[in-house]
């Protein structure tokens, strides 16, 4: 089976898998949030790629970043709800 045809393996230490039970003080990385062509099979919370993440935080269309020591950049789960819900709701923009 090619790389392009796999199916996402459910993994159930996956935070993207466990989304509904983290807690909204936990974090999420880029590889958790978008797709990756190098890695099609991972799991992921939504469909667009990297460069379109980073245009939607710079344009104010999704929440900013929080930066973790370690040179770490990662989203608070609690951000991302608070965005999907406003997204469901219609009313768009960053929360």
């Amino acid at each position: 089976m090619s790389a392009m045809t796999e199916k996402p393996v459910r993994d159930p230490s996956c935070p993207v898998q466990n989304f509904d039970l983290l807690p909204d003080s936990a974090h999420l990385r880029q590889r958790h949030l978008v797709k990756n062509p190098k890695r099609p099979t991972n799991v992921t919370l939504f469909q667009h790629g990297a460069a379109t993440h980073w245009r939607m935080v710079a344009e104010g269309r999704f929440p900013e970043p929080v930066r973790l020591p370690g040179r770490v950049t990662a989203w608070r789960v609690g951000d991302i709800r608070a965005w999907l819900a406003a997204q469901a709701d219609g009313q768009g923009g960053a929360a």
